[in-house]
């Protein structure tokens, strides 16, 4: 399968009218065999976030899809902006109660998924409605727009292919296991991760620093704080003309510091790094601190453990020594 070349702006223009129509009556189809069969049996809440690979993606994204938009996560383990953004799809997941599923795909085990779909960067994410797909979003979004991208996306489902959702028991997960016990920074933690789903940068990056204040190394304070800080950097960018800015002056240390950050925002991880290097590479005094203190904030964001880390770290020394 080959996604259409859509954007959620012409989502009323989906399709063309004969393939809208085919998919709206194979949606028809299957919707009919299921009732026959006495119906889809209503699933709890913690079914309605998967995880798909490229054997099962036939079955649980193509078919599932003729009864309920299906959202697909595509991420990485490495990926630190799908780490924010994961956990914000899986409780509007929930939240929507049923109306659209959620299908995480992790690019790094599942690369011919990622090349059929032609995805450039990560965190990116797609849909599939009546076996018609259709890019949503890629990067960092604020939450606001991505419900409202969501609320598009399951009116087309709704008008134009009949899909209804499918039905959820909530009393299903009664049963799962208890939730560990709270720890003494998980209010804290909490907050902040609530701050950045409200859209709330300077909310969450003061909490990650409460928790810093207490214990300097804890690591999901400093990795959130890094997140957060990178996040507010980039709020106020127009990403067109800043990276047109520093196309135009290469030797233009804060054009070069801007787009790089909006780089790995976009999930351009590499591209990120070895803009940097290359600018310290190119500069002295304080320019190059600049970079070089930069790209150093950036390898928190990632992660000091990450292989692109390393490798940056080592081309990085190459051009200071």
């Amino acid at each position: 399968m080959q996604p259409r070349n859509m954007s959620m702006s012409g989502v009323v223009d989906l399709a063309a009218v004969k393939a809208a129509g085919e998919a709206k009556a194979k949606a028809e189809q299957v919707r009919a065999e299921s009732a026959r069969q006495g119906g889809s049996a209503a699933v709890p809440p913690s079914a309605l976030v998967i995880d798909v690979d490229e054997a099962g993606f036939e079955r649980d994204v193509l078919q599932r899809s003729a009864e309920v938009p299906v959202v697909l996560d595509f991420w990485a383990e490495w990926c630190e902006p799908c780490k924010q953004l994961g956990p914000l799809l899986e409780r509007l997941a929930v939240e929507y109660n049923g109306r659209f599923l959620l299908a995480k795909i992790d690019v790094d085990a599942n690369q011919m998924l990622m090349q059929q779909f032609g995805i450039q960067g990560i965190p990116a994410v797609f849909a599939v409605v009546a076996g018609q797909a259709l890019p949503l979003f890629q990067g960092a979004v604020p939450e606001a727009q991505i419900r409202e991208t969501l609320d598009q996306l399951i009116q087309v489902g709704e008008e134009r292919f009949g899909l209804t959702g499918i039905a959820v028991d909530a009393d299903a997960d009664a049963s799962a296991p208890a939730a560990r016990p709270a720890g003494p920074y998980d209010a804290l933690l909490e907050a902040a991760m609530s701050a950045l789903d409200a859209g709330d940068l300077a909310g969450a990056v003061q909490a990650y620093k409460n928790v810093l204040a207490d214990d300097p190394a804890h690591p999901e304070a400093k990795l959130g704080l890094a997140q957060a800080e990178l996040l507010t950097r980039v709020q106020d960018l127009d990403p067109g003309a800043a990276r047109k800015n520093a196309a135009d002056n290469p030797g233009d240390v804060a054009a070069q510091i801007a787009a790089a950050d909006l780089d790995l925002v976009g999930g351009h991880v590499q591209d990120a790094f070895g803009r940097l290097v290359e600018t310290v590479r190119r500069t002295a005094g304080e320019d190059r601190d600049a970079a070089r203190l930069r790209l150093l904030e950036l390898f928190e964001v990632i992660g000091v453990d990450d292989p692109r880390v390393t490798a940056a770290r080592q081309a990085l020394a190459r051009v200071l020594f």
